[in-house]
């Protein structure tokens, strides 16, 4: 790291989560915001909210988290994002994703070039380039971020393949589930056949550096160059799986960016996917020293293959 203060940049979409017990603010890259600051790095938020009473909780929610709310837009036309959110008995959440809303149309702005030039990474995923605004914003700041962190994240109805094939010869590094490996190759017209080739194939066509694949309760693997790392999953009780990838990433790529060894990077990705799972919702209370203690608190050593 160069930089006198580091910091990361995520983009896309922050909303309200409507649960059936109330309203929790999420979004992927905004969970991922919420987490990295809880890391003790800094964190600029770029997104686009309502003018409306929704969205003043989102700013008010922000600056109670101590993330600056400079780079979020405000809308005269398009309203805060909501989603219907539901748990199923498996602690699973599905979503209702409500279309045009206010960071459907990010603009891109002349400061941004350098805010997203400066930053150590820049986070993003494909579901808030789901409309043109937006995903012309994006592309443009793909232009200048040195470091490209592509959650995968796909959200249904929301998939464009031609889009998901631009942001992947996009990224430097790309986190995804299984069911998103699978899915990419079956859009690839190609036989998915283990996760190894899968990994590497993925790498090769599109010139990827480095892949993280969660598995949840089989763990996570970590595909860098023709190395790769396992790591099994630590073991909680789960409360909902609300946010636990976004943790995950955060957990990530604040040790990356601070030049953790790849052991280090994925042993605070798979504690603090954990530690966010083990509670309810996708950005709980918590502090630094409290998941440190967690995270001692597991003594498996990863294996390298």
């Amino acid at each position: 790291m160069n930089n006198k203060n580091p910091y990361i940049v995520c983009f896309g979409e922050i909303l309200w989560d409507i649960f059936p017990d109330g309203e929790k603010a999420g979004g992927a890259p905004f969970n991922a915001a919420y987490h990295i600051k809880k890391m003790g790095i800094e964190v600029k938020m770029l997104s686009r909210i309502g003018n409306d009473e929704l969205g003043k909780k989102l700013t008010d929610r922000m600056k109670g988290w101590g993330i600056t709310t400079s780079y979020i837009q405000e809308d005269l036309e398009h309203p805060t994002s909501t989603v219907l959110a539901k748990i199923d008995e498996h602690h699973e959440a599905s979503y209702e994703i409500i279309n045009h809303v206010a960071w459907d149309y990010i603009e891109f702005l002349p400061e941004h070039e350098k805010l997203v030039s400066e930053a150590e990474a820049f986070i993003f995923g494909s579901l808030s380039a789901r409309n043109e605004k937006t995903r012309e914003t994006l592309l443009k700041l793909l232009k200048s971020a040195k470091l490209k962190v592509f959650d995968v994240n796909f959200r249904p109805p929301f998939i464009n393949v031609d889009l998901i094939r631009q942001l992947l010869h996009h990224a430097d590094i790309v986190k995804m589930n299984k069911s998103e490996m699978r899915q990419i190759m079956e859009f690839l017209g190609k036989e998915y056949k283990s996760e190894e080739e899968t990994a590497a194939f993925i790498q090769k066509h599109f010139d990827i550096r480095e892949i993280i694949l969660t598995k949840g309760s089989k763990g996570a693997r970590y595909f860098t160059g023709d190395t790769h790392y396992d790591f099994a999953a630590v073991p909680i009780e789960i409360a909902d799986t609300v946010g636990s990838g976004d943790a995950f990433l955060s957990g990530f790529i604040s040790k990356r960016i601070l030049g953790g060894s790849p052991e280090e990077m994925m042993n605070n990705a798979v504690s603090l996917g954990a530690w966010i799972t083990s509670k309810y919702g996708a950005c709980p209370g918590y502090d630094l020293q409290e998941f440190e203690a967690f995270k001692n608190k597991q003594t498996d050593i990863p294996a390298k293959q």
